[in-house]
């Protein structure tokens, strides 16, 4: 079917293309979003920037034309015969060694196949570049002894000559017949072909050498040499196109030379499109945006140009084809994207990877490490997470839970000391109920989380986050904790509230930028730099030091872009509890606190909102007069947090009397996410948990938040 016929067939509603032979057609810029090319026959057809989010090519085949594939043979038989005629060359030196009349003959001969037998072993372990240096290096120096012995009539100027005549033709010859080997390869089915023909004639050669010479040894050396020197070449061929580091480059190169003319897919839009079980060898995927494509089951996806694609690791490529990617380790690998539906990614590690935007629904990923990892805009739907560390990774209000399988999670890395840290529920006897899980973790959803490995200046978290807020105001930025990590408590976590329309993939990338050039200042420039800023800069860098220096704090302020405290702002401390802003005045710990006077002010606040105009159905005044009680009787809290978790119910109570009123809409936005933080490290069953799970959907109605 021609490409005008499709377009117009596709214009019309029509989507279903399956099974269509579609070679050599050109729908280049084209728009063929949900089209259905299955089975369809598409080699050599041009994609190139063609829209193609959600097209199925299941089955397809491209690839090379029959006409294209003709030329590429043509042309690596074409570079066999060169790779047989330079080997000639280096067994009409190598012969020498059995021209018993001429004593530095043999001499030289001898020293020939030293060196290419040095050749062979520097090719077979470091590869056709090394082998380039060493010959460029031995030939400059042959051709230099060869040139100062001839005026000097010296034997040692023949042997010199001889050397540098196998040194150049060793090199020439492996680059020649890997190059060869490696296109033959690429295109399938000119293996033979290529192999064969330098091996004839390069015996053929060595043959009428020998016959000329009259010298019966000659010829059996010289076919051994044709025979080891093809065996070299294939070796090395296949070695790069199996991607050995070694040789990558001439897989690179021969894949290239055997997609020209092949399918097109540059540049194309390919999100969410389906290549289950299609051949794509010979195909150009440079540059193609293959967010959540599938690649399951597909063939020779090793045979493609992947450009800067996440499909050119080769280990990427095998976990797309098989998903099987089990006990397997791809930490701080950029994966964003990548679709893994259904795959057994138990045990796997992915400290520090990016799997932003990726299909990860029905995935197996028990016990895997999702240390740090990005799950921005992640489809995580039904996928199975019991045992998995979760210690401070990317999930954003984007990140899809719904129906995640999970017992149980660890919000630390185990280790040596403690093989299961912090696991939740805290009762080994618990499980999460179905559904549970993504209501355990759901009061973390709204926070952009900005870790730290190392803070050698807290300054700098200080600008970097002032910029962000300046830079991206429609964020509505709002720091609502300063927590210590790590063992030696020396790691940093800054969390931050956003907006719901908030990109936090984009957030993150913006701080972390303008806080690595921060670093690379000088003290003079840092600075100057300084003294340009604000007192907001001055106030968080002292949260900052507040939650590096003393031991086992969390630091809990607001700070936003539209509701900025004064510079003079007291910053509320507690040991081992929270920071908090209160206003005028220096760090300070304010000691005990009396709770019973704390609860009779919530109850004096609560006593003045009004009853629920239904009896049997308790309104906003009934449900924080059971969240104040459940509070003071959690077991689970201390002095410390039960003072602070009542405070935010009296400032629930007090932005209550008037809930539209813009300003205690945001009161009672930074209240909820107070007591977020305090809740959502209790154990499910806490009175507390179950008090909270139903005030704040009522809270949240309320408020319009």
């Amino acid at each position: 079917m021609k490409a005008s016929e499709v377009l117009k067939r596709y214009a019309a509603g029509r989507r279903d293309f399956s099974g269509e032979n579609l070679r050599g057609q050109s729908f280049k810029g084209k728009d063929l979003s949900g089209a259905d090319f299955s089975e369809a026959d598409i080699r050599g057809a041009n994609f190139t920037n063609a829209k193609l989010t959600g097209a199925n090519f299941s089955d397809a085949k491209a690839g090379l034309q029959k006409r294209w594939a003709i030329v590429l043979v043509i042309t690596s038989w074409i570079l066999a015969g060169i790779s047989g005629f330079l080997s000639i060359v280096v067994d009409t030196v190598v012969t020498l060694i059995s021209d018993g009349g001429n004593n530095e003959d043999i001499i030289a001969g001898w020293v020939s196949l030293i060196i290419l037998a040095i050749f062979f072993v520097v090719m077979l372990r470091k590869g056709v570049v090394a082998v380039a240096v060493a010959g460029a290096v031995a030939g400059a120096v042959a051709v230099a002894g060869a040139v100062a012995g001839a005026a000097a009539g010296t034997v040692a100027g023949t042997v010199a000559g001889a050397v540098a005549g196998a040194a150049a033709g060793a090199f020439a010859f492996a680059v020649a017949g890997a190059f060869a080997f490696a296109v033959a390869f690429a295109v399938a089915g000119a293996v033979a072909f290529a192999v064969a023909g330098a091996f004839a004639f390069a015996v053929a050669f060595a043959v009428a050498v020998a016959f000329a010479g009259a010298v019966a040894f000659a010829v059996a050396f010289a076919v051994a040499f044709a025979v080891a020197f093809t065996l070299l070449n294939a070796y090395i061929g296949w070695r790069a196109i199996q991607g050995d580091e070694r040789d990558a480059w001439i897989g690179t190169v021969a894949i290239a030379f055997a997609a020209t003319g092949g399918t097109s897919f540059r540049y194309a839009d390919l999100t969410d499109a389906d290549f289950t079980s299609a051949t794509l060898k010979s195909t150009d995927l440079r540059q193609a945006n293959l967010t959540r494509t599938c690649f399951h089951q597909t063939q020779k996806l090793d045979r493609v140009r992947p450009g800067i694609t996440y499909i050119k690791d080769a280990q990427v490529r095998q976990l797309l084809i098989t998903r099987q990617g089990q006990a397997q380790n791809f930490d701080r690998y950029n994966l964003r994207g990548v679709n893994l539906q259904g795959a057994n990614l138990a045990d796997t590690s992915f400290i520090g990877a990016d799997l932003s935007q990726a299909s990860l629904q029905d995935t197996n990923l028990s016990r895997a490490k999702l240390v740090q990892t990005q799950l921005d805009y992640t489809d995580l739907t039904g996928a199975t997470l019991t045992g998995a560390c979760i210690e401070d990774w990317g999930i954003t209000p984007e990140t899809q839970l719904n129906g995640v399988q999970c017992e149980y999670v660890f919000m630390r890395l185990a280790d040596n000391f403690d093989p299961n840290p912090r696991r939740k529920p805290d009762d080994w006897n618990k499980t999460f109920e179905d559904g549970e899980f993504a209501d355990f973790i759901a009061p973390m959803l709204q926070t952009l989380d900005l870790y730290h490995n190392q803070v050698d200046d807290p300054r700098l978290i200080a600008i970097a986050f002032q910029q962000l807020t300046e830079t991206h105001p429609e964020a509505e930025l709002d720091i609502v904790s300063i927590e210590k990590r790590g063992k030696h408590r020396d790691k940093v976590l800054i969390r931050a509230e956003t907006s719901p329309q908030a990109n936090h993939s984009e957030l993150h990338h913006d701080y972390f930028t303008t806080y690595n050039e921060l670093q690379a200042l000088s003290p003079a420039a840092l600075q100057q730099l300084l003294a340009e800023k604000d007192g907001q800069v001055k106030m968080l860098t002292g949260l900052v030091e507040a939650a590096i220096k003393r031991p086992g704090i969390s630091a809990q302020t607001y700070y936003s872009q539209g509701d900025t405290m004064s510079e003079n702002s007291e910053i509320k401390v507690s040991a081992g509890g929270s920071v908090g802003a209160v206003g005028g005045g220096d760090v300070s710990n304010p000691g005990v606190m009396n709770l019973g006077e704390i609860s009779g002010s919530v109850s004096n606040s609560l006593n003045q909102l009004p009853e629920s105009p239904e009896p049997d159905k308790p309104g906003i005044k009934e449900l924080l007069a059971q969240l104040q009680g459940a509070i003071e009787a959690e077991s689970n809290l201390d002095e410390e947090d039960k003072a602070e978790a009542l405070e935010q119910v009296k400032t629930l109570a007090e932005a209550g009397k008037n809930p539209q009123e813009k300003g205690n809409q945001k009161t009672a936005k930074r209240a909820t996410t107070m007591l977020k933080g305090i809740i959502v490290g209790l154990p499910t069953a806490a009175t507390l948990f179950e008090a909270w799970n139903k005030v704040q959907p009522l809270i949240t109605k309320l408020f319009g938040l």
